[in-house]
């Protein structure tokens, strides 16, 4: 049981990264967590997960910040016809 010490002491370092991060590798870092702990689980395979997870949480958060921007860029809607 050598590797429950060791996965809760890299939790704990990835998640004090994360805290720190940049926003830009917002969805890389999360997806990277939430990738590696799904590999780890999944049969010890927590890197491939992490690099898995950063790669779909990277085009997940620009996907949101394109339909973000769009959002704010559309013109505003005419006002109600009162007759």
């Amino acid at each position: 049981m050598k590797s429950a010490p060791l996965f809760a002491a890299m939790t704990l370092a990835l998640s004090s990264l994360v805290a720190s991060a940049p926003a830009e590798a917002e969805g890389c870092i999360k997806g990277a967590l939430v990738g590696g702990v799904a590999g780890h689980d999944a049969g010890h395979r927590g890197v491939l997960g992490a690099l898995g997870g950063c790669v779909v949480g990277q085009r997940l958060a620009n996907e949101k910040d394109k339909d973000q921007g769009a959002a704010e860029n559309a013109p505003p809607s005419p006002p109600p016809n009162r007759q």
